[in-house]
């Protein structure tokens, strides 16, 4: 039986989505300084960040039951093969396309959460938090709008960055979809963890010569940066259990390039351009109207139930 407060919204989630803002902000900030510096492979930067997400894992099992059921099992490698497999995926679609097309595709992924929940969990949301999705769904493609002016032609990295944005969308929702059935958060992260493990071979292959003479700084950033991200992919698994998908899904992947766009002024002092300023203010804005009226359908629901336990408490002294 899931949860009633994870079936009406409730603000348990506001918690669990600040710290991921917080963690994959940060970790966008830095996660590609090992690639930029030091010319690290990204299908070593996936190989570490897979063997990274064990110590979260490890650490979410800790009093934890894990869940055996096959309803667990086959929820959790849904989410965690679509995660780890579309990550992949874009790696290669990066080496035949251009990236200031394939980011801005690829962050359309939580309307397609967004789709599913109300389709097929029947998630309803009010009309002020739907203004507030359309300007989270604005403001992501905006982060990921890049100042390239390079012609480009649809090609396979076309169909390839679809099939990440679809991949990456399945994933949110089934994480939703794995706590509707109760499965807990940390049996999710843990198949999430051995999807990765089971395809770091598909990324060796991928990667070809193993880059032995890049120097300790590599390996060492890498590890820091991406224990960031598996973190803050634990994070989501939280948030997503918690509250709806149709607000979690947006706003977490709107405010983190925000707290990105901040980190990246203090530390490189880099301006956003016109697109990341507007951009901010949508993600700020819209995210704000989603809690807003995430937090009024919490407290709508709690009155009615108060009213229907008086309405009984009233009845039963009548009779």
């Amino acid at each position: 039986m899931p949860d009633p407060v994870t079936t009406r919204g409730g603000s348990r989630w506001i918690p669990y989505a600040g710290l991921l803002v917080l963690f994959w902000g940060v970790w966008g900030a830095f996660s590609g300084t090992p690639t930029s510096l030091y010319d690290y492979p990204n299908e070593m930067v996936y190989i570490l960040w897979a063997f990274t997400m064990i110590i979260p894992a490890v650490v979410a099992m800790r009093g934890q039951r894990f869940d055996r059921r096959p309803v667990a099992a086959v929820y959790g490698l849904v989410v965690g093969l679509t995660g780890a497999g579309g990550q992949l995926v874009l790696f290669k679609a990066l080496t035949i396309g251009p990236a200031y097309l394939i980011f801005p595709l690829i962050s359309i992924s939580p309307a397609i959460t967004v789709l599913m929940a109300v389709a097929i969990l029947r998630e309803r949301i009010r009309p002020l938090a739907t203004v507030g999705v359309v300007a989270a769904l604005a403001s992501i493609v905006l982060f990921s709008i890049s100042s390239g002016s390079d012609d480009a032609t649809a090609g396979p990295w076309l169909v390839l960055a679809l099939i990440v944005m679809v991949a990456w969308g399945v994933q949110a929702f089934f994480m939703k979809k794995a706590a509707n059935v109760g499965v807990n958060d940390a049996t999710t992260f843990a198949w999430m963890t051995i999807s990765g493990l089971l395809l770091v071979p598909v990324a060796w292959f991928m990667m070809g010569d193993y880059p032995g003479d890049a120097p300790w700084q590599a390996p060492a950033l890498t590890l820091g940066t991406q224990l960031l991200n598996a973190v803050g992919a634990l994070f989501l698994v939280m948030a997503l259990s918690r509250g709806k998908a149709t607000i979690v899904a947006p706003v977490t992947n709107a405010l983190a390039p925000v707290l990105t766009i901040v980190i990246s002024l203090i530390v490189y002092q880099t301006l956003p351009s016109m697109y990341g300023f507007i951009g901010i203010l949508l993600a700020i804005g819209g995210s704000t109207l989603m809690v807003y009226a995430d937090e009024a359908d919490t407290g709508t629901a709690v009155a009615a139930d108060a009213g229907a336990a008086k309405k009984a408490v009233t009845h039963s002294d009548r009779s």
